[in-house]
């Protein structure tokens, strides 16, 4: 999927999710709920924003955390499953514990 159209998808999903918002940013997208910076879309893959409570579920599906390049990795941001960002509500539901995350 090219990466516009991968970022529609995505943004189609969250279509619920008031205030949500994709910005160019580093050759990828950030998404954005407001001015709460909670996601990253880079090479066809999404990423959200965790934190104690969240990080687990990320870590018990096998995700792993944004790594933009061979020496920088982001441990706050783990990739969303597949399986969730087909299925509307939970993608929802996932973003809105990542805009939680972030405050």
């Amino acid at each position: 999927m090219k990466k516009e159209s991968f970022k529609e998808f995505v943004m189609d999903q969250l279509c619920t999710l008031e205030e949500a918002e994709a910005r160019p940013m580093f050759g990828g997208f950030g998404i954005y709920h407001g001015d709460i910076f909670f996601g990253i879309i880079f090479k066809g893959r999404l990423y959200f924003k965790t934190d104690s409570r969240t990080k687990s579920v990320y870590l018990k599906k096998g995700m792993k955390p944004f790594r933009p390049n061979s020496k920088q990795t982001l441990k706050s941001y783990y990739e969303v499953p597949v399986e969730i960002i087909e299925d509307q509500d939970e993608l929802v539901s996932w973003a809105k514990k990542a805009v939680h995350a972030k405050r």
